[in-house]
This record gives C-alpha cells, sequence and structure tokens, in this order.
C-alpha cells in the first residue's frame, strides 16, 4: 500500500515506511485526488476541501503550490500527477490506495455472497476491514467536503462490518464477531442495526443475558440522547432472546429518509419550461405514476438540469431521495440493477444480512420498501429501458426521473413515462451561459464574437463550458481568436476537447461503444454525404444494402441522438456529429473511401433520372452513353415521388447536397460528374433555380472535357445553352447551342447518344434562333432536329424535336403548324403521368389557338393549362401561361379579366427572380403593363 486514507493520511515513498505529508491541506490534496483517482478533480473542488464556501483570493495559487510539491513527492512512487485545463489528475494502481483497495475487496466479497460462497466472502470482508487504522482523513481540514467523504466512508466501513456479521451470524459462527460487534457499538451505540446483530450474535454463542444487557444499554442510551423508543430492529432482536427456543430471525428494517442527491456541481442557466415540465411530470396529482424520462444528445445538459430540479423539489418528497449513476456510457459496462438495488435497500433501512441475494428479491424488497412512502429516484445515465425494469419504484406517491442518450421511448408505451427531449439552448441562454463563466465585460467587449463562439458550441451546455475553460485558461486570448481556431472543421472538435476524457469527442466516442455495427457504419460513410439532412435511400446506397436495413440504422442513430428526425426518412445532423463522422471516415482505407463515394454519386444519378422524367421524359436517352450504368453497378431504390410537385420537392430537399456533390466530383470523379450535372437539368429548369442550373452545367461541362467525351461534351453544351435561355442570356445561349451541335457532329461523337445529343443542340439552336429573330434559319434547324430525330427511330427525341419546333413555329408567325406539332408531340406520350413536357406543348396549343374559336372553349383550354401548372407547382410555366392567357383576353377585347391576370403573372414572377437569381425583363414589361392599364381605368373612371 503506498497511500492510506483509512485513518491519518500517510505517504510510502521508498522502503522506509509511511510518513505522514506536512500540512493538513497538502495532505487534503493527495487524499481528494487519490479518492478520484484517475479522475479529473477542478481546482474548485480543491479549494472547497480546503476551505469550503469562503475560500481566500490566494486560494489557486496555494493549490498550484501544494500540488507543485506533491508532484516531487510521487516522482518516486507508481502514481503520475497530471495537469489539465481545470484542474489536476492522479493516475497509478488502485491497489495501492487503501480506501479504493477496500471498495475493491467488499465489492469481491459481495460477488462472492451472491454465488453462495458465504466462506469467501467473510474473508475477502475480513481483508478490507484489517485495512481501517481509525477514522478516516483524520488530520484534514474540517470542512463539509471533509465530511461528506469522512461520513461515505464512514458508511462503507459499517456496511461492510454488518455484511460480514451478518454471513458469521448465518454460518453459525456469530460469536466470532461479537468483540469486534462490542467495539463498534461502544463508538456507535445509536444504529440500532449493530445493536440488533450483536445481540443475535450474543445469544448464538450462548451469551443470552448478555445479550438483554446489550439490548438494555442501548434502550436507555436513545432515550436519554434521542428520546426515543427502540425500533422494529431492536425489538425483534430481543423477542428473539426472551423466545431462546428459536433460531435467530433476520433483523427488520430500519425506516430512513436517504439524501443521496449529487451535490449540483453547475448552477443552470435557463431551462424555466423544462423545470415546469419536471414539477408537471412527479407533481402528486399527475395523470399517471410513470417515470418522467429526460433524453437527449451529448452535452446537452441532461444531468445538470435533473439534479437541479431535483434540488429545487426536495422538499416535496418527505421520505427522501435516492440517486443512482447508471453509468450507461461506461467503458467499463453499466451498473448493474442488483448492486443499485443493494444500495437504494440499504438506504432505506434494510441491514445487510436482510438484503436477497438475488436480483428478483431485491426488486420484490425494493418495491414493497416504495410502495407507501414518498420518494424522489433519480436515474442517472440509463443504458436501456433494461436496466430500469427493476429500478422504478412501486408507490404511487414515488416519483422517478430518469436521464439517457438513449431514446427510451419503450417505457412511454409500457410504462405510461412522460417523456421530455432536452435540446440545445436558445442563443440568448447560450450567451447567458458564457457570460456566467467567463467575465461578462469580456464577453461585452466581443459582442458579435461572442454569438459566433455560441453558433459554433451548436448552443450545447458541455460545449460552451468547454471553449469557456479555454478563455479562462488563456486570459489574453480574444473570443474571436478562440471562433477562429472553432471556426475551421479540421481542428473543431480537438479545439473542444480538454483531455482524452474531457470534451465533445470523447462523449461522442462513449455513444459509438453502444451502437451496433451497422449503426455505427452508416454514421461512418455519412461522412461521404455533404447535406445537412440525409434520408433512408441515399443511406441505403452508402451501406450497399436494402431500405429496410437502413432505416433500422438511421433508427438507431436517432434513437442515440446522434441524428434528429425531421419527417419520415429524413434526419438531421449536427456539425459537431457531422464532424466526428469525417473522423471515423478519415481512418478508413482510400478504397473503401472511393466506393463509398461512387455508391453515393450513383444513387443520386439514379434518384435524379426518376424523378426528372415527371418534367422531361425523354432525358433517359441522354445517359444511354456506353457503359453509363457500368458493368455490375448496382440498381437503386428510388424516391417514390409520383408527379411533378413530388418531383421537385425532393429535388428541393435534396439540391444543396447535390450541388456540393457535382463541384466535388467534377475533378475525383469527372465521369460521374458530368452526368450528375446534366441529370439535374430539367429539375433546376422547374424549380426555376436558373442560375444554380447554369453553374451545374458549367462544372459539368468542365468534367467532360476533363474525360476527352465529345458527346457528353455535346450534352453539356447544350445543357448551358438552355439554362441560358431560361436566364434570357439570348445570344450567349446561341453560341452554347452551336458548340453543342458542333460537338454532336464531330467524327469522334458516335452512337444512339450522340444522335440524342444531336438532335436536342438542334432543337435548342433553332429555339434560340427564333428568339433572336431568324425565322427562316429557326425553321430549318427545328426541322433538321425533327427529321433526326424520325430517322433514329426514338420516341423520347422525337418528343423533344416535335416540342421545339411547335414552338419555333408559333414563334416564326405559323400557329397551324404549332397546334400540329405541338399535339403530336403530346400523342407520343402516354396521358399519365403528366410531365412538363405536355403543359409546354399545351401551352402552345393555347397560345396558337385560332380567333374564330368561341370564347367558352378558348377559356375552357387555358383554365384546364393554369389549373395543371398550379398542380405541379411549375412557377415559370406557370408565370407564362398567366401572362399569354392575359394577350388571349386583351386581342379578344375582353379587357377587364386582363389586370387580374397581369397581377397573377407578375406575381410569379417577382418570386421567380428571388429563385432563379437574376431580373427577368418580362417583369418590367408586366408592371409597365400593369401601371399603364390603372391609368387609364383611372381617366375613365
Amino acid at each position: 500500500m503506498r497511500i492510506r486514507l483509512l485513518g491519518p493520511v500517510e505517504l510510502r515513498v521508498g522502503a522506509d515506511g509511511f510518513a505522514t505529508l506536512a500540512g493538513p491541506q497538502r495532505r487534503a490534496i493527495l487524499a481528494l485526488l487519490a479518492l478520484r483517482l484517475g479522475r479529473l478533480v477542478t481546482v474548485d473542488q480543491f479549494c472547497e476541501l480546503l476551505w469550503g464556501d469562503r475560500p481566500p483570493a490566494s486560494s489557486r495559487a496555494a493549490v498550484q503550490g501544494h500540488v507543485a510539491a506533491l508532484r516531487k513527492v510521487l516522482a518516486d512512487t507508481p502514481f503520475e500527477l497530471h495537469t489539465r485545463a481545470s484542474g489536476y489528475l492522479l493516475t497509478g494502481p488502485a491497489d495501492e490506495v487503501d480506501a479504493l483497495r477496500f471498495e475493491a475487496l467488499t465489492g469481491r466479497a459481495g460477488e462472492q455472497a451472491g454465488h453462495g460462497d458465504d466462506t469467501g466472502a467473510i474473508a475477502l470482508l475480513e481483508e478490507a476491514l484489517r485495512l481501517w487504522r481509525g477514522e478516516a482523513l483524520t488530520d484534514l481540514p474540517d470542512t463539509p467536503l471533509r465530511a461528506a467523504a469522512v461520513d461515505h466512508l464512514k458508511q462503507s466501513s459499517t456496511a461492510a462490518l454488518l455484511r460480514w456479521a451478518g454471513l458469521r451470524l448465518h454460518q453459525g459462527t456469530g460469536a466470532a464477531a461479537v468483540a469486534v460487534l462490542e467495539q463498534n457499538v461502544r463508538r456507535d451505540g445509536l444504529r440500532e442495526e449493530l445493536v440488533a446483530l450483536l445481540m443475535r450474535c450474543l445469544h448464538q454463542a450462548g451469551r443470552p443475558a448478555d445479550a438483554l444487557n446489550a439490548y438494555h444499554r442501548a434502550r436507555l442510551r436513545l432515550d436519554r440522547e434521542l428520546g426515543i423508543h427502540p425500533g422494529p430492529a431492536l425489538q425483534a432482536a430481543l423477542a428473539e432472546v426472551l423466545a431462546d427456543d428459536r433460531p435467530p430471525a433476520a433483523a427488520q428494517p430500519v425506516v430512513r429518509v436517504p439524501r443521496q442527491l449529487p451535490r449540483q456541481r453547475v448552477e443552470l442557466v435557463g431551462r424555466e419550461a423544462e423545470l415546469a415540465w419536471l414539477d408537471r411530470a412527479c407533481a402528486a396529482d399527475r395523470p399517471s405514476d410513470g417515470p418522467a424520462l429526460v433524453v437527449g444528445p451529448a452535452g446537452v445538459g441532461k444531468s445538470a438540469l435533473v439534479t437541479a430540479w431535483a434540488h429545487r423539489a426536495a422538499d416535496r418528497f418527505p421520505d427522501g431521495r435516492l440517486y443512482a449513476d447508471l453509468r450507461g456510457l461506461d467503458p467499463a459496462g453499466p451498473a448493474e440493477p442488483e448492486a443499485v438495488l443493494g444500495r437504494f435497500l440499504r438506504a432505506l433501512g434494510v441491514p445487510d444480512g436482510d438484503i436477497p441475494g438475488n436480483l428478483a428479491d431485491r426488486a420484490a424488497l425494493y418495491r414493497e420498501r416504495t410502495r407507501d412512502r414518498r420518494l424522489l429516484v433519480v436515474l442517472d445515465d440509463a443504458a436501456d429501458a433494461g436496466q430500469l425494469t427493476d429500478l422504478l419504484p412501486g408507490g404511487p406517491d414515488c416519483a422517478a426521473v430518469v436521464t439517457s442518450r438513449g431514446s427510451l421511448e419503450e417505457l412511454v408505451a409500457t410504462d405510461a413515462a412522460t417523456l421530455l427531449r432536452l435540446t440545445a439552448l436558445p442563443e440568448d441562454d447560450a450567451l447567458r451561459l458564457l457570460e456566467q463563466l467567463l467575465a461578462p465585460e469580456r464577453l461585452r467587449a466581443e459582442p458579435a464574437e461572442a454569438a459566433r463562439l455560441a453558433r459554433l458550441c451548436e448552443h450545447l451546455p458541455l460545449a460552451l463550458r468547454l471553449a469557456a475553460a479555454r478563455l479562462a485558461t488563456h486570459p489574453t486570448w480574444s473570443v474571436a481568436e478562440l471562433a477562429d481556431e472553432l471556426a475551421d472543421e479540421d481542428t473543431r472538435l480537438a479545439g473542444l476537447d480538454i483531455d482524452d476524457s474531457t470534451g465533445i469527442r470523447p462523449q461522442l466516442a462513449l455513444t459509438l461503444r453502444h451502437l451496433t455495427d451497422e449503426a455505427v457504419e452508416l454514421l461512418t460513410l455519412l461522412a461521404a454525404h455533404p447535406g445537412r439532412e440525409v434520408d433512408t435511400l441515399a443511406s441505403a446506397a452508402l451501406l450497399a444494402t436494402d431500405t429496410a436495413t437502413a432505416h433500422r440504422a438511421l433508427g438507431e442513430l436517432a434513437s442515440h441522438h446522434l441524428l434528429t428526425g425531421t419527417a419520415p426518412g429524413r434526419y438531421h445532423r449536427t456539425d459537431l456529429v457531422r464532424l466526428f463522422g469525417v473522423e471515423l471516415f478519415a481512418a478508413r482505407p482510400e478504397e473503401s473511401r472511393r466506393q463509398a463515394r461512387e455508391r453515393l454519386l450513383d444513387y443520386y444519378q439514379a434518384a435524379l433520372a426518376h424523378c426528372g422524367s415527371y418534367l422531361d421524359p425523354g432525358q433517359e436517352d441522354t445517359a444511354e452513353q456506353e457503359d453509363a450504368d457500368g458493368p455490375g453497378r448496382p440498381r437503386y431504390t428510388v424516391p417514390s415521388a409520383a408527379g411533378i410537385r413530388a418531383a421537385l420537392e425532393w429535388f428541393r430537399a435534396e439540391e444543396p447536397a447535390i450541388r456540393v456533390l457535382v463541384d466535388g466530383a467534377a475533378v475525383a470523379a469527372p465521369d460521374r460528374a458530368w452526368r450528375l450535372a446534366l441529370t439535374t437539368g430539367s429539375l433546376y429548369y422547374g424549380a426555376s433555380r436558373f442560375t444554380d442550373w447554369l453553374a451545374r452545367a458549367d462544372v459539368g461541362l468542365a468534367a467532360a472535357e476533363r474525360c476527352g467525351d465529345p458527346v457528353a461534351a455535346a450534352f453539356l453544351h447544350n445543357c448551358r445553352a438552355q439554362a441560358l435561355v431560361a436566364l434570357e442570356r439570348r445570344r450567349e445561349s446561341a453560341e452554347a447551342a452551336r458548340r453543342a451541335v458542333a460537338a454532336a457532329e464531330s467524327g469522334s461523337a458516335e452512337g444512339p447518344a450522340a444522335a440524342s445529343a444531336h438532335v436536342r443542340a438542334l432543337a435548342t439552336l433553332g429555339l434560340v434562333t427564333a428568339m433572336l429573330g431568324d425565322s427562316a434559319e429557326a425553321r430549318r434547324l427545328a426541322a433538321d432536329a425533327t427529321a433526326l430525330a424520325v430517322e433514329s427511330g426514338n420516341r423520347e427525341r422525337l418528343v423533344d424535336a416535335l416540342v421545339h419546333q411547335g414552338w419555333v413555329s408559333l414563334a416564326t408567325g405559323d400557329p397551324e403548324a404549332a397546334q400540329r406539332r405541338s399535339r403530336e408531340a403530346r400523342e407520343l406520350l402516354p396521358p399519365l403521368p403528366v410531365t412538363q413536357v405536355h403543359l409546354w406543348s399545351l401551352l402552345t396549343e393555347a397560345q396558337a389557338l385560332s380567333p374564330a374559336v368561341r370564347d367558352t372553349a378558348a377559356d375552357l383550354a387555358w383554365h384546364r393549362l393554369l389549373a395543371a401548372c398550379e398542380e405541379a407547382g411549375l412557377l415559370y410555366l406557370h408565370a407564362v401561361a398567366e401572362q399569354s392567357y392575359a394577350t388571349h383576353l386583351l386581342a379578344h377585347g375582353r379587357g377587364p379579366a386582363v389586370r387580374e391576370r397581369l397581377r397573377s403573372a407578375l406575381d410569379r414572377f417577382r418570386r421567380l427572380e428571388h429563385l432563379a437569381g437574376f431580373t427577368s425583363e418580362f417583369t418590367a414589361a408586366l408592371e409597365s403593363s400593369l401601371s399603364l392599364r390603372g391609368d387609364r381605368l383611372e381617366s375613365t373612371a
């Protein structure tokens, strides 16, 4: 033994035996470090031990001086004293500290007794009790923390003594315990279960008169010092001795009022709504007696909240407060319910000898002892619902509060539990917490930077405290300097770690230990996904598995609060969790990372093609490039979009991730990047995101050129041309379309995909040429595109060519041809699902209506078109249709209805400008037209 605490505090350095360290304060610091071996002890805790709640101004310097002296003394021992940002940590062999060895021996004795080996348990307990040399920590400063530590050690010693004597009595060797029990009764004669056990051992030793004398001495002392009569335990022992013909019976438990709540280590900031929720969930008149569950991610402050509330609510539970740290995430494993119940029963007054040896009997006795009491039971850091089954109290007047990183949702169904998901602090409370931890003037000097620091910490109390600790230990740093460091994603997690056990990363790593391999794999692979949100389908692609398996893995991550469900099948992740996954992903072999990224790109290619087909049913033809699907490439489950609106909703949700994937793959995987960029085109168009569409087309073109593929280049030049048309940059569009035609007609462009690229390029060039006013050339180009499509025998190519030819015919003054071509295109398509091509054809047909058509028939056509645009959610098409209908009404002399349509068109074009990122010439024209019509109406009035 090197460090002795169970008596005067002593340290053995060499072979000369134990020596008492100079000064009670230095001994106190060594004692606290040794009692918490392997755990961080903060400077504040040292100050509390040495000076209580009134430390002097020089307290921190004094602690540092004592630690420096101790470090020298410990140099020749197996112990090492480490400095951490907020305190100190002693490491070394636990067996060399008598208090820790005592704890280990009594723990092993309990296990031996539980397995029926009373003899082995007695030997271990005797070895443990021999370690005591008097009262523990006798020569330390008399402060509340020292008193609490001494009381805890004394309770442990008494419990071990009672367990040892009870086992002796059970073996029939109670006489061997008499001398030790008498000695302890002289010191603590008011402990009734101790006296009762002495009486039973004396009775078993054949000394009934001494047993009766022990009873009467205890009775007189209880009356003299406490003014009470002997309780059930002593009365039961007396009855057994007086009966004399019955074997000794187990002692009856003493009713106690346990007060086990841990010290409130931090002052709670905010959380008023959550405190009120706990008040309601644990009120005497609550609707059900199920437990109150407080769950949430690492570092969100679950334990701090519940501890603070429990101290505030303590007076509402006059029969006591039980507390257990269930160590749900402890690397050594969670607390065993059997051991927790043993501690609870002792706290409730059940003597060690009467505590059953198995879990079921302990649970039954616990329920019995809590049935008629008003108790609060706090179960902190539960591993899962199974761990809690036997720990919930049995009485309807009891309240249980559970914290866990898991969801514990099954308890809501099975035990009528109420559930609170604790989330990060609001910004104001996050800043208040920082202000509490640091000098207020320090934050007020940099308010914007303080807010930025809080955001980088994601308003998590643990992260905020870690950041504040770093600022506190570096007083010359500005808040901005730390915020700049945390803004770097490569170092953010490291910046929020104090040491290997204190920080965001260690906390997340603890959660990782409790996940299945499948969930860990998904958390790791999600690093390849750039979005803040992920869905089941993309997760299945990353895992190379089915959607059911991915759904289970996502659910597991969500149940451990590594993800948060935002909608069925969709999950949000915080930056800190994402960065943790990035670190896990970076540790994978490069080949594994590459395959994961390629699976994700291939999934999005398939998903975009499926959703894009509702807008451009011919677009799959653009992916017919040889080996586009790749030999052996898996097929992916795609979104179940059942129409244009659903397809666009999916795209809007996924577009931020798709954008990053396209840009990131342009160099690493250019063959995938250009296909992905190309397939986004119809969806960007339908979503009215024209500027983003052009940006992706530029990236895709660069990737296609990097591949040296002329057909790919033709497709992407044409994609650029279409985006530029939408942005009303018509001359640039014409140049891009000419380049597309040239690439498609080059000698190295061959195969069906080359023919498709040629048709599309000619059709686009014809359309933009008509816009620029060259009617003859536009008609020729459109006719060439249609002829080439007919020659290819491909229906989708022909539909595309006919739609463009219909529009060119209308723009160049041939409405009959426009009607004919548009109708032909529409009739080549199946009636369902309705696609954007259907609606553009209907628009051209409506625009080309003959003046001879009756108003009712024309109105029916226009209203059908406008209703279909509204249902599909196609903003640009709807805006053009409203404007065109206004033009039709004006041409037919129906002026009063024009203004309403013009205003509807203007509203949509303004929304379009916001989404598309440009100012449309149509907006100015509509505003002018509305202004003129308003002036006319006023003059008429």
